[in-house]
């Protein structure tokens, strides 16, 4: 069959009109995308390509400061320069090999460096890969030259100003003002979402101390800044980047706030230099009319400057397996059995519930027997009354106080001075101690309680602890007369310019419900526990200045020896711990000293010595031109003891009251 001519130009004109429209929808596709790309899309499009060659820099915040109450610097930043990089960039191969080349690293530091960029080039999805780094926080000056010398061979590295945390004054006042190290994941995710500047890895945190407490006021809010990089990650020149950088090319970081202190970090250093001779010790020194502490001392402590970027695995397991707890706050997180520093508020339970007077006489022979058990003394003091049986710090006539005022009574009154609740004092973990009631016996040890441990109570022993700080808060309200503040470490909050973000005035916790006269009685006797030749702190008697005070012998759970202890350190860990809480001067205490010596011995041989130093050397070295203190805000304050609650039944006292006595 033979087609003709015309039936093949009918078949092309046919093919050419569908070509045609093939090609007619085509360029219409193509231009609704020019137009989409170009109109629509045009400044978004053009933002994202400029976001791929504009890199952003964090510039790191300055952290605030820490003063002492003289203004003296307790913690800074310092600068520094810090190595950082941005993943995606760095050439892993000879760009990587050159830069351990100019830093001059062993292979271990070289290996660390690898991980944390290798980390975030794992998965290409994950955008992390765009984010700065710190691979190292400091570097040297020679580190610092080589980098910046050969930049153009070191894709995605670059140096920033990295200012580096600084304590001065190295382990002075470690345990108040904490350390700092690197965040973890659980700092991250954990963070409140309504914070201005989110952590981000390698961000320093406050973990102990004033740095954990008040990170969110220190810490500040980092800046940044921009510049143009070309395809390889590498600087564009200032000239050649001006025109492509937007106009907001940088944003100044805000620094922390500074913090200012009521600790003297003269009197802090002479305290632990008084402490320095025995292996483990704290101690408090408080102002007595306001509650501002002065030092609050716990040895052995750590420099915090060896904290900041981590300890390797020996260091952190040789802090942590010291015997001695160098990582613990003595003075608020752990609680000791009180010993004889209870003694006096036992004696006012009695004197305010009327159960003695300053008159009565108990005979001590050395020990007090009640039912088939026997309660020791420390000597055979003979007959006593109130004012001698604290000077010779006498355990016969307190177990007969107790057997009269009962359990329940004495924790009433221990609780109006503050013992077995916390201070709120704030700047460390801090525990709140125990003072036992009846119920908590029933509740704890159902149908074991017996008026043995109400004896125990009344020497500071038994089931009863307490801290340093509330040691110190409820003898400097004997001496100002029953009102008991609330410790306070800091005096303010300041912006860098000076300006004052938050002031923190005396605060005053309750108005303990004792009379003036039952006070004056315990301020003699405490006069004489130091100044009376028969007081048990008089061999501590300084000509320089008349202190009062009390000693305290705490007994501690004996233990048997381990195969690993040797002699000395068992003798040791079986010795009492060493008590001294004293007020100082006498005659108008400004400062009250509370010191603790973890198995000393005798209170009055180890404490009293060392308590009545501190207070000598304030005087002579520290104490300033004595200014009128401010008006304290008072808090609620607890209800005065009604008539009908301070005779509360309780456990049967008839032996007690069969007790021989006479005036």
């Amino acid at each position: 069959m033979q087609i003709s001519s015309r039936n093949e130009l009918s078949e092309f004109r046919k093919r050419y009109r569908w070509m045609s429209l093939f090609v007619v929808l085509t360029f219409l596709v193509f231009a609704s995308r020019l137009v989409y790309l170009q109109l629509i899309q045009g400044s978004a499009l053009y933002s994202e390509s400029i976001s791929n060659i504009i890199r952003t820099v964090t510039i790191p915040a300055v952290r605030g400061r820490v003063f002492d109450d003289k203004g003296r610097v307790l913690a800074t930043s310092v600068p520094s320069h810090a190595l950082v990089a941005m993943p995606h960039y760095v050439d892993m191969g000879k760009g990587f090999a050159r830069l351990v080349q100019l830093l001059e690293i062993d292979v271990a530091d070289a290996e660390s460096i690898s991980k944390k960029i290798q980390e975030r080039l794992t998965d290409s999805r994950d955008m992390r890969r765009f984010q700065q780094i710190t691979l190292l926080d400091r570097i040297t000056p020679e580190q610092l030259a080589a980098v910046k010398t050969y930049q153009d061979e070191l894709p995605g590295i670059d140096v920033i100003d990295m200012p580096v945390r600084f304590y001065p004054y190295a382990g002075t006042g470690g345990n108040i003002l904490g350390f700092l190290n690197e965040v973890n994941r659980d700092d991250i995710e954990k963070e409140d979402s309504t914070i201005e500047d989110p952590f981000r890895p390698g961000d320093k945190i406050g973990r102990s101390g004033i740095e954990r407490a008040f990170e969110k006021d220190l810490r500040g809010v980092r800046g940044w800044r921009k510049k143009v990089v070309d395809a390889r990650g590498l600087p564009l020149s200032r000239e050649d980047s001006a025109h492509l950088l937007p106009e907001a090319s940088m944003q100044e970081p805000r620094p922390g706030y500074d913090i200012t202190l009521t600790i003297d970090i003269a009197l802090q250093k002479i305290v632990e230099q008084a402490l320095s001779g025995h292996p483990s010790a704290a101690a408090v020194v408080m102002e007595v009319n306001t509650g501002r502490v002065l030092a609050a001392a716990s040895v052995p402590t750590t420099d915090p400057n060896l904290l900041i970027n981590g300890l390797s695995y020996e260091e952190y397991r040789a802090i942590e397996e010291n015997p001695y707890r160098p990582n613990i706050d003595k003075t608020i997180y752990e609680n000791y059995f009180p010993g004889s520093i209870y003694k006096p508020f036992v004696a006012m339970a009695a004197l305010e519930e009327g159960i003695i007077t300053t008159n009565d006489i108990v005979h001590c022979s050395g020990f007090h027997e009640f039912g088939r058990r026997t309660f020791k003394c420390t000597h055979r003091h003979g007959d006593v009354n109130l004012h001698s049986a604290l000077v010779k710090s006498c355990n016969v006539y307190f177990y007969t106080l107790a057997e009269m005022t009962g359990m329940n009574r004495l924790a009433r009154y221990a609780r109006e001075f503050g013992f077995g609740e916390k201070t709120g004092i704030g700047y460390n973990a801090e525990t709140a101690g125990h003072v036992p009631t009846r119920e908590w016996y029933d509740k704890h040890l159902p149908g074991q309680f017996r008026i043995g441990h109400t004896l125990n109570t009344a020497i500071g022993q038994g089931n009863t602890k307490v801290t340093l700080m509330q040691a110190a808060a409820a003898y400097a309200s004997i001496a100002n007369g029953g009102t008991l503040y609330k410790p306070q470490i800091i005096r303010r909050i300041e912006t860098p310019d000076g300006d004052i973000v938050k002031e923190y005035n005396p605060e005053v916790r309750r108005r303990v419900t004792i009379t003036q006269r039952n006070i004056d009685v315990i301020m003699e006797a405490l006069i004489d526990v130091v100044e009376d030749e028969d007081g048990t702190a008089h061999s501590a008697k300084s000509s320089k200045i008349q202190v009062a005070g009390k000693t305290g012998t705490a007994q501690v759970a004996k233990k048997a020896r381990k195969e690993s202890d040797t002699l000395a350190n068992h003798y040791y860990k079986n010795r009492d711990h060493a008590w001294f809480a004293s007020l100082a001067p006498a005659d108008n205490p400004q400062i009250a000293v509370v010191v603790l010596i973890e198995h000393g011995g005798g209170g009055g041989e180890h404490a009293a010595p060392v308590g009545v130093e501190i207070s000598r050397k304030y005087f002579e070295q520290i104490a300033p031109e004595q200014e009128t203190p401010l008006m304290a805000r008072e808090t609620k304050p607890t209800q005065p003891l009604t008539p009908e609650a301070r005779h509360i039944p309780e456990e049967d006292t008839s032996s007690a009251a069969a007790a021989t006595r006479r005036r």
